[in-house]
């Protein structure tokens, strides 16, 4: 079904000049190839073919336009031809010569001649017929894939015919090297390969020509001068790119990742909780994950409990039962000893929704508390807490520790994914299943048969039923007993929060059992994948539809080895049934009364569903041909082997007998019978037009045949077995379909993305081109996907899923072509990577998209079997061999030759064990539905007979038995091993005795082993002799079938150790071709070679096959023989394959060996070091005493080498330690292999660059500024450029502008806060003002980072043109808006900011920022031992067992004269000039300790006593005396100071360890500094250089050296000009001249001259100053993560710290600068309460039933226990106004910096030591109604932030509830700075509806003072001495009762019952009326009537 364009002529043209034209149809183009030099007439005569999935309507249009081809501009149109195919859809075929028409609609000259064909979908039109067209192939109706594969190559154009004329024959031959070489590397194309008809003799096919800023660079390949560069590192594309369409991509990593268990850890801080709902509560959280329990303390008489404390969980188990846990919060109100409490509500989310987060977690979020007893209910609190999920290896960044100031906003911080809506409604998930069927039997015939004979009954062997688990709930279906085909009919039924935050539903069907229920089968549904969130959404959804289960095989076995396959772990190894199931989700309306609140599962009858609802049943076929099975591990034995295939239950002879349903509906009969007829291959009279097909579903057994020492191969030569099995199932290909579709454009772009990293990776021009390509063809590919899916037919069995999932798919893929293009436009040169990052979560969403949760058919499983037991196994899912004649809706393996390996079952297949391949199989598959059935051959390779069962001999339907192969090709291979690297130390000593062996069909060889190298040059060519290969010569050329390379370790006893594998496609000569340029000789390849899943080295190697015609093989490329004499009869790779060399010298630097391990229980005493690459090398000189001095005397040698000009192929570096030992031996220690010398070579600098401009000088300024701002002014100038910047204002001037400014602005209160006194600054406040920075620049570098894409995107917008200026716009309003947001938030504080000095908070390791300070001194791990087999558990850190340090320099070996003829130059050093001795040298290490945070609990108690332990050298300091209690976030504040020797003491080592009273104490972390690197450092690492210098106060300077000092010392080792200080406050360096102030201040305020800040201004930019310059380490506090090495990669905690170091012979450093933690300040705070009013009244009275309350007011500041004071009680107020003038006293510390109140308090009795605690400052107030006898009640409550609280009101009226619940909107203030406070405040209480009320007012007064202020004025407490308060004045109702009854009588009826009163008199008023009217009414009635 397509429309056919032929092209055949355009006539008439004008001049002389290249054309190409371009046909659209339906959005997709092709473009014709470019006709060179015509005249008047072009001729095209080429074939374009557009696969069309929907029949073409009469009306659209069909575009032809022809253009004059320019390699430079754009192509220039000549004119355009539109055709409306109404007459080609009427008649099928139509010829047309017509005129164009150019741009104005006129007609031109030129004429076009074509011809179109078209075939309907129901082929109604036209028959084809293969004379038609004449030259090309001949096309059968369903586009059998004779064309080429559409989405194979979207954009390419297809020419046959038109045979090419001898003059193109070289271009013809650089086109066949880009078949391999180019691997669409180009954007022009992927080959359109077309496979001509078997008579036609081969055509060439051209590329296809695209985008015309592209073309230049293919007019020159078409030219032939474009050599390819053929190498491409690592290559796996060299065989996963699809050269042809007869075979698909082998699969290259074997091992099954799913089901292995692994380090998981889960850490959850529970910071606080707020508003929680209840009253006077007293609050704990369980934290809960999985099945583990944790509590925090609890928190008494409080809605808003602070808590901080830390949990940590540790699992080992497979990532999904990770990711399926389910964290739950939840807050539990007064639980004790003895009660469970009542839970609060609580909160759950899974472990997997924590772990996609960015960073795996959460960090300070409110999650929202709900109660799922009472659904009606709204929320019941917040709970802030931070969760994080660590895996091995994450690391996660936790964003800095300091004081929290930023306001909490709550709601813009929920705990909750993005996309998540804050409101969650509560839903039900209604689970329906409905029946199953296909079950294996769960239990052993021997019962049956004893029951059979008891009973005389024979049933299903049994008892299922299905059980669900979702969001930590179980439902369960009743058991349906013994039956294979339960009926359930049940739904199951969830109540959860929408959109749930757990994503999988496991659904399973388990075997009820007495002893133990076993799964059967389990299914998951990822509920992502059946909803979609967006604004066009929809709810999930699923079904009716079947799922598949699979897991272990069906024989029932007691003990079943693979039962965790049936569990849902690991990849299921076959089919155990099928299940019908929907799911619906209904979100509740709680508001309805008549809702059922419960959310217990609930189990209900549902009603069955109609047979047909999933579609119509269809009779399927599926077709499979073994054409090879090689590599058969012989472990197996030499039994006959034979290979089963089966789809579901179908096909399985050995363990499929329960029936299916299907067959016993076709039969009729009631399919009591024990085994289905299809297993027993009886007759059955289907009167199919095939005769009576029975299914044959395995292959003959047949005895293997040894291809070498490790393996067997079947004998399947000329001979193929075939298996066909038919199979019923629902009709629901549209869904394969669909997904094929997508697929198909993700492995395309898939493709293209690898190509565009590999340029990238190996530097090739123009990645950028390749990437646009690839965009487009992405682009083209959604729109294709549009236009398929639309014509989807409506039919009934379509579920409300597959109707949503398709719109959604239609849209996404809609946008996505959408923004393709976009990017393709954004691509340029400089944007590649990150444009390619983005591509890259295209892939990811499109693989999303293609996963369709709704099964249909099952998956393929192909069983290698020996001797009736299942060995091995391949899984091939049934929609990649899904038949359509939709070319893209095919599957990606149907019909064409796959390899498939097999791999051992379940857990056989982990470790090592699966590495080794059971079999390699080449497999044709083909399944599609039957009556589609006769083109199911026609993928296979040609020249073969059909051989056929007696039954179906002369059937031409009928499928073969097997295939008879008459044709056979014989070919040579020739395999060029040249070398490999980076392989896997598979022997104890950390080498490898390597070997390749090449595998290719059934032949097999190896190189030679070449001894303890992990980087083997083999340099070997193997010849294989008389291949051969079946199939006619012209397939395979373009279709070689695949070799396998293994390596393996030779081993001299025992066999040899696997080490990778690796595959490639050899590139062939065909007998008839030249053995000439491009294609041959062919180039070396990088091949990446893969053990199990991870990579484990690469391959260089090439290889070919070429084909040994009727000349014999003297017609073949002559190869050399042997060359070396040692070696052997071994060949060599011939010339024109093997690198060129070129000799280079290497030079190393020797400087030291370190930490070497023990060998063999023996110390190494004198250790050497021999360095090896490409055969030569050179040795160290020997330590003579590795004790007494570690580093080498000699410090340079140098060798020199032949290495390829090629840098990427540049052969490894060994490095090897070896251990001297007496009588000559010696052993090696460790090694270590230098992959790629890339970052070692040197490269002389350019002539021009060199000459730096000496005479113009540079003026840098410098400016003490804000430190944020300096990111944006720092200017970095060209060495040769002049620029001068304005000298700065000295720091004074500064300071008198900012007091105008404060004095100014600012307003009454904030003038008062003064300027901190330098006195009052210490350390700490120079840190917290950094840490303020700090996380001001991340904010910055955020901010700018969106603002750099709003700013790429408004320039894609605004074109090239209106570029330059467009930048200077937008520029210069953000720099304004950034000054603006500097200075807009609280003044005071920036001011503050501004005056303080600050140093540099690094947020990770100081060897991250500076490169590991390996500026010229490299470290060198080295390893020993062999790698660990559980691929994750021996870490390269085990394997340490020493360092190397030294360098190395490569370079071409005749250097310019100009560099040793430099002055100083020390030929003894080589390129190493100016390096430092080695000698022994004594200094002082200074450690600073600040603080460590997160650390890992190391008590039962959650909790760790930690304290600091250091170790160097010799040296080791435990500070166990003061460790600190019960802290896991500890300030230790401390400085030791330790004197060592380098090189012999230079690793320092700082742990933290738990304290404990008993037993031994325990590391928690531990952190390791390489001192020495620092030491050596060009970036001067000893001791950072500080902002400003000055000599007294908080920022002393801290180095012995004064910066004039260091300054003049650096320039003299960077041989610069300098310094020399000038007046005016100047100093020119080099070529540079700086400015600063000139003046410093002593401690009297003396002001005295000095160059010293002008040299540190230098120092602080000497990355500025040319060719010695680099970054100098400033004054700095690291972060450093803590590790143990018990849990290997997963952080516990981290440190910050600094190290300083001072050398020992120069003068002595001052003393350690003061870090020790701040000592909390005294406070005292003073609250006075007044008055309250308003307050609810709680009571009754006895007598008189009136209201009143006996109010007393209660208030605490650091908690209840500790200090809650009560005033007296207000006896009896009825009007809820309490007086009280009382007077609170709290004392407490507090820590300014961190807003923090600390208190130390013993946690319990049993506690050794007090805890110090820091809380925030919150002062409690709490109205309550006092009672004699029973508890007092509680009837209000007001918490007071004392840093923020909302200002009094003046007025009891004006205090109302906006000052609690909208605090965002009022002036805040804090005590600390305003003093006191006076005003009124409300209490606030819930009412029944969790609404918060007023319940009160209070006036109250705070007054803050100091310690000394509180001395100095006293005031007592209460009512007391000193300061007394006056008695209230209260009413005297209190005891009223007995003074005056008639008073309160008057009292009570005036107050209480004055309305009853009026009511009920006037009530007696109206009945004496009415009584009255009724008793006179007679008699005037008489009086009336008698008239009288």
């Amino acid at each position: 079904m397509a429309l056919v364009l032929q092209l055949r002529t355009v006539s008439g043209l004008r001049g002389r000049a290249d054309r190409i034209a371009k046909a659209a149809f339906r959005g997709l183009s092709f473009y014709t190839r470019v006709l060179e030099n015509c005249e008047d007439e072009a001729r095209f005569d080429e074939t374009f073919r557009w696969p069309v999935a929907s029949n073409i309507d009469g009306n659209e249009i069909l575009e032809i336009q022809v253009f004059n081809y320019s390699k430079v501009f754009t192509n220039r149109l000549i004119g355009t031809f539109r055709m409306v195919l109404q007459k080609v859809v009427e008649e099928g075929q139509v010829e047309v010569t017509d005129t164009l028409i150019d741009d104005n609609n006129s007609a031109i000259q030129t004429s076009i001649s074509i011809e179109i064909r078209y075939q309907a979908l129901d082929g109604t039109v036209g028959a084809w017929n293969d004379k038609e067209f004449l030259e090309t192939p001949s096309v059968h109706s369903e586009g059998d894939g004779r064309y080429p594969s559409e989405t194979d190559s979207l954009l390419s154009g297809h020419r046959q015919g038109s045979d090419i004329s001898p003059g193109k024959s070289n271009q013809q031959s650089t086109e066949r090297s880009f078949r391999r070489a180019g691997k669409g590397v180009f954007s022009a194309m992927k080959l359109g390969k077309t496979r001509p008809s078997k008579d036609d003799h081969r055509k060439q096919d051209e590329p296809a020509v695209l985008e015309a800023e592209d073309l230049d660079r293919k007019a020159m390949r078409l030219g032939g001068r474009l050599e390819p560069d053929t190498i491409s590192l690592a290559s796996v594309t060299a065989v996963t790119t699809n050269v042809s369409n007869k075979r698909s991509k082998p699969d290259i990593k074997m091992e099954p990742s799913a089901g292995r268990p692994m380090d998981y850890q889960v850490s959850i801080t529970i910071i606080e909780a707020r508003q929680l709902v209840g009253l006077n509560m007293d609050p704990v959280v369980c934290v809960e994950v999985g099945e583990e329990k944790k509590y925090t303390s609890m928190k008494e008489s409080t809605n808003c409990p602070y808590y901080n404390e830390y949990f940590v969980f540790d699992f080992h188990v497979p990532p999904d039962v990770m990711f399926d846990k389910i964290i739950k919060l939840s807050v539990i109100h007064s639980k004790n000893l003895l009660r469970s409490g009542t839970l609060v509500g609580s909160f759950k989310m899974d472990v997997g929704t924590v772990y996609t987060q960015p960073e795996h977690q959460f960090y300070h979020k409110w999650a929202i508390l709900s109660d799922p007893e009472d659904l009606t209910a709204g929320l019941k609190g917040y709970l802030k807490c931070d969760i994080a999920v660590v895996g091995k290896g994450d690391n996660i960044k936790t964003p800095h520790k300091a004081n929290e100031t930023e306001e909490d906003d709550i709601e813009g911080n929920l705990l909750l994914p993005d996309g998540v809506p804050p409101e969650r409604q509560w839903a039900r998930f209604y689970i329906k299943i409905y029946r199953a069927e296909g079950l294996p039997r769960m239990n052993t015939s021997i019962m049956a048969n004893v029951k059979k004979a008891l009973i005389g009954e024979n049933k299903d062997l049994v008892d299922p039923y299905v059980q669900v688990v979702f969001a930590g709930q179980k439902g369960k279906t009743s058991i349906q007993k013994s039956s294979y085909e339960p009926l359930w009919n049940e739904q199951i039924v969830f109540t959860e929060m929408f959109p749930p935050l757990c994503k999988r539903i496991k659904i399973q069907i388990r075997d009820s059992d007495k002893v133990n229920d076993v799964a059967i089968g389990t299914h998951f549904i990822d509920l992502r994948k059946i909803s979609n969130e967006g604004d066009k959404g929809f709810l999930p959804t699923f079904g009716p539809a079947w799922v598949n289960m699979y897991g272990s095989t069906r024989n029932y076995t007691l003990m079943d080895e693979h039962q965790e396959l049936n569990e849902g772990l690991g990849e299921g190894v076959s089919f155990r049934a099928r299940l019908l199931m929907s799911l619906a989700v209904e979100i509740l309306d709680t508001t309805n009364p008549e809702i059922n609140s419960s959310t217990e599962v609930q189990v209900e009858q549902a009603t069955s569903v109609a047979d047909n609802c999933t579609g119509k049943m269809e009779e399927f076929f599926l077709f499979g041909a073994f054409l090879e099975a090689t590599m058969i591990d012989r472990k197996i034995g030499d039994k006959p082997i034979n290979f089963e295939v089966t789809i579901g239950n179908y096909g399985n002879q050995l363990d499929g007998m329960s029936k299916s349903v299907l067959r016993r509906k076709k039969d009729g009969g009631d399919g009591d019978e024990e085994e289905s007829e299809l297993l027993q291959n009886s007759s059955e009279d289907e009167g199919d037009e095939d005769g009576e097909l029975v299914s044959v579903s395995s292959s003959q057994p047949v005895k293997p045949l040894v291809t070498d020492r490790n393996y067997f191969h079947l004998p399947y030569f000329e001979k193929k077995p075939c298996i066909y099995i038919k199979s019923w199932w629902q009709d629901q290909r549209r869904r394969l379909y669909n997904a094929n579709i997508m697929d198909k454009i993700a492995d395309k772009l898939e493709e293209g993305l690898n190509d565009v990293q590999e340029m990238i990776k190996t530097e090739k021009p123009h990645p950028e081109r390749r990437l646009r390509g690839v965009l487009e063809e992405l682009s083209s590919g959604c729109l294709r996907f549009v236009t398929l899916a639309d014509k989807d037919q409506h039919h009934s069995s379509r579920t409300r899923l597959d109707r949503e999932r398709l719109k959604s798919c239609m849209r996404e893929l809609e946008n996505m072509g959408q923004q393709a293009t976009t990017l393709r436009s954004q691509v340029k040169k400089n944007t590649v990577k990150d444009k390619l990052k983005l591509v890259q979560n295209f892939l990811q969403k499109l693989r999303f998209l293609a996963d369709e949760p709704q099964h249909t058919i099952p998956d393929v499983f192909i069983w290698m079997m020996s001797n009736n037991k299942r060995i091995a196994y391949a899984r091939v899912p049934s929609k990649d061999i899904l038949y359509s004649i939709v070319d893209e809706e095919m599957g990606k393996d149907c019909a064409k030759v796959k390899t498939i390996f097999l791999k051992p079952p379940g857990k056989r297949g982990f470790g090592p064990a699966g590495w080794t391949v059971q079999a390699k199989m080449e497999m044709y598959l083909w399944l599609g539905l039957n009556k589609q059935r006769k083109d199911f051959l026609s993928g296979l390779p040609c020249g073969f007979e059909e051989k056929k069962t007696a039954r179906g001999q002369n059937l031409p339907s009928f499928p073969p038995i097997s295939l008879l192969y008459t044709k056979k090709q014989v070919f040579q291979l020739r395999a060029h091993m040249y070398q490999a690297r980076s392989l896997f130390a598979a022997d104890s000593s950390g080498l490898s005795d390597p070997f390749a062996r090449v595998f290719f069909i059934s032949q097999s060889q190896c190189t030679e082993v070449l001894n303890e190298t992990l980087c083997p040059t083999w340099d070997q060519l193997l010849v294989f002799d008389n291949v051969e290969l079946y199939g006619e010569a012209h397939e395979m050329r373009d279709d070689p079938p695949i070799i396998v390379i293994e390596i393996y370790d030779q081993d001299t006893v025992g066999k040899a150790d696997f080490m990778g594998r690796t595959f490639a496609k050899p590139v062939v000569k065909m007998s008839d071709e030249h053995y000439c340029p491009p294609r041959f000789p062919p180039q070396l390849e990088y091949y990446q070679i893969y053990r199990g899943n991870s990579t484990a080295g690469d391959l260089l190697a090439a290889f070919e096959l070429l084909q040994i015609g009727p000349g014999g093989k003297s017609d073949l490329p002559p190869i050399d023989g042997p060359t070396d004499v040692d070696r052997g009869p071994i060949l060599p790779v011939p010339l024109g394959i093997r690198p060129v060399l070129s000799k280079y010298r290497v030079e190393i630097l020797f400087w030291g060996l370190r930490d070497l391990k023990r060998v063999n229980l023996a110390q190494v005493d004198r250790p050497r070091v021999d360095i090896e690459c490409a055969g030569k090398g050179v040795q160290s000189a020997l330590i003579q005493n590795y004790k007494k001095n570690p580093n080498f005397s000699t410090l340079v040698k140098w060798f020199e080498v032949d290495l390829p000009e090629n840098e990427l192929l540049h052969p490894p570096l060994n490095i090897r330690v070896v251990d001297c030992r007496a009588f000559g031996r010696y052993t090696l220690v460790g090694s270590h292999t230098v992959s790629s010398l890339r970052k070692f070579i040197y490269r002389p600098p350019d002539k021009k660059a060199q000459h730096w401009n000496m005479t113009g000088e540079i003026v840098v300024n410098m400016e003490p500024e804000v430190p944020i701002k300096k990111m944006e002014t720092m200017v970095k100038l060209e060495a040769n450029s002049d620029a001068v910047v304005k000298v700065d204002v000295t720091e004074e001037e500064k300071e008198k502008k900012k007091k105008k400014k404060k004095g100014g602005g600012g307003g009454g209160e904030e003038a008062e806060e003064e300027e901190p006194d330098e006195s009052m600054l210490d350390w700490w406040s120079k840190y917290f003002a950094s840490i303020e920075t700090m996380k001001e620049q991340l904010r910055q570098q955020e901010a700018a980072a969106a603002e750099a894409e709003d700013k790429e995107e408004m320039e894609t917008m605004e074109g090239s043109k209106g570029q330059a200026k467009n930048k200077e716009k937008s520029k210069a309003p953000k720099d304004d808006k950034k000054k603006k947001q500097q200075s807009a938030p609280e003044l005071p504080e920036k001011k503050n900011k501004q005056k303080i000095d600050e140093l540099k908070v690094f947020n990770r390791e100081l060897e991250t920022e500076f490169d590991n300070f390996e500026d010229w001194l490299h470290t060198f791990n080295l390893l020993r031992g062999k790698i660990g087999d559980n691929d994750d558990n021996a870490t390269e850190e085990e394997r340490i067992v020493g360092r190397f340090k030294g360098s190395m320099c490569v370079y071409k070996v005749p250097l310019p004269d100009d560099i040793s003829k430099e002055a100083g130059y020390d030929p003894s050093f080589g390129m190493f000039q100016g390096i430092p001795s080695n000698d022994p040298i004594n200094v002082l290490v200074r450690v600073y300790i600040v603080r460590a945070t997160d650390l890992h609990p190391a008590d039962i108690n959650g909790k760790a006593d930690p304290y600091i332990a250091i170790k160097l050298g010799k040296t080791d300091i435990k500070d166990k005396e003061n460790y600190i209690s019960k802290q896991l976030n500890p300030v230790f504040g401390k400085s030791f100071d330790i004197e060592a020797t380098f090189p012999m003491e230079s690793m320092l080592t700082v742990a933290i360890y738990d304290w404990d009273l008993v037993g031994t104490d325990d590391l928690i972390g531990e952190t390791k500094i390489d001192l020495e690197n620092r030491y050596y450092s060009k970036h001067r690492a000893t001791c950072g250089v500080s902002q400003t210098y000055s000599i007294h106060g908080y920022n002393t300077w801290r180095d012995p050296m004064k910066p004039s000092q260091i300054l003049s010392k650096l320039c003299k080792e960077g041989k610069v000009d300098g310094p020399h200080f000038g007046p005016g406050g100047r100093v020119k360096v080099a070529n540079r001249v700086f400015t600063g102030p000139t003046e410093i201040e002593d401690e009297n305020g003396q002001k005295k001259q000095t160059d010293e800040h002008l040299a540190l201004s230098v120092l602080r930019h000497w990355e500025d100053i040319p060719r010695a310059g680099c970054k100098l380490v400033p004054e700095h506090v690291e972060t450093r993560p803590l590790l143990n090495p018990d849990k290997p990669g997963i952080e516990q905690g981290r440190l910050e710290m600094w190290v300083d170091m001072f050398p020992m012979d120069m003068p002595a450093p001052g003393p350690a600068i003061d870090i020790s933690p701040r000592k909390p300040k005294k406070y005292e705070l003073r609250v006075i309460v007044w008055n309250t009013d308003e307050v609810i009244l709680e009571d009754d009275d006895y007598f008189t039933g009136e209201k009143s309350s006996d109010i007393f007011v209660r208030g605490w500041l650091k908690g209840q226990q500790e200090d809650k004071q009560d005033t007296d009680v207000h006896y009896h107020s009825l009007t809820g106004e309490g007086n009280f003038n009382w007077r609170y006293i709290f004392p407490f510390d507090y820590l300014m910096a961190e807003e923090k109140i600390v208190i130390s308090k013993k946690e319990s009795m049993f506690s050794w030591d007090e805890t110090e605690y820091k809380i925030p400052a919150r002062l409690t107030l709490q109205v309550w109604d006092a009672d004699h006898f029973s508890a007092d009640d509680f009837l209000g409550a007001i918490e007071l932030d004392l840093n923020r609280f909302p200002r009094g009101a003046k007025t009891s009226k004006q205090c109302s509830l906006e000052m609690v619940t909208n605090e965002a909107e009022l002036p805040m203030v804090s005590i600390f700075k305003q003093k006191r406070v006076k005003g009124w405040w409300p209490f606030v209480a819930r009412d029944e509806n969790d609404e918060l009320e007023v319940t009160g007012k209070v006036e109250a007064e705070l007054h803050l003072l100091t310690a000394e202020e509180a001395e100095k004025s006293p005031a007592g407490l209460a009512r007391n001495e000193p300061d007394p308060l006056e008695k209230p004045n209260r009413p005297d109702t209190s005891f009223i009762w007995f003074l005056n009854p008639l008073k309160s009588i008057k009292y009570l009826i005036c107050t209480r019952y004055k309305w009853l009163i009026i009511k009920i008199v006037l009530a007696l008023l109206l009945l004496i009326m009415i009584a009255l009217f009724l008793y006179s009414m007679p008699g005037y009635m008489v009086k009336k009537l008698l008239g009288a």
